[in-house]
């Protein structure tokens, strides 16, 4: 199954950036950020279901993830109006060999999931 894509939502030095609607979660797909950037992201996962839900952000699979072994990173969101951001995150431990990073959802978790891009240093 192809994962869910989630596009960034750029933060902008010196400026700001309006609130994004997010995408909406996908517990059946689950989700991919293409092209990540982990020291530079932070998630922000919404639930609107009525229990506690667990979002998972998957170790890294081979190199360039030598941290891996560390394991899974699960987060959990609160029930109706729970908010986790999550991240920055670091490379040798999350991303994929084809440079996502892959989140998984569990069954029956709504909601939206954001990713935001952090400006490096300037």
């Amino acid at each position: 199954m192809a994962r869910t894509a989630v596009s960034y939502s750029n933060w902008v030095a010196n400026s700001n950036l309006s609130d994004p609607a997010g995408t909406t979660l996908d517990a059946t797909n689950d989700h991919v950020i293409n092209a990540a950037v982990p020291e530079l992201t932070v998630l922000r996962v919404t639930n609107t279901s009525g229990s506690d839900r667990i979002v998972t952000v998957k170790a890294g699979s081979g190199d360039p993830a030598w941290r891996r072994g560390q394991g899974d990173l699960s987060v959990t969101v609160t029930a109706t109006t729970g908010v986790q951001f999550i991240g920055p995150l670091s490379s040798s431990r999350f991303l994929q060999p084809d440079g996502t990073l892959q989140v998984d959802i569990v069954a029956s978790h709504t909601g939206t999931i954001t990713a935001f891009k952090l400006p490096r240093a300037t």
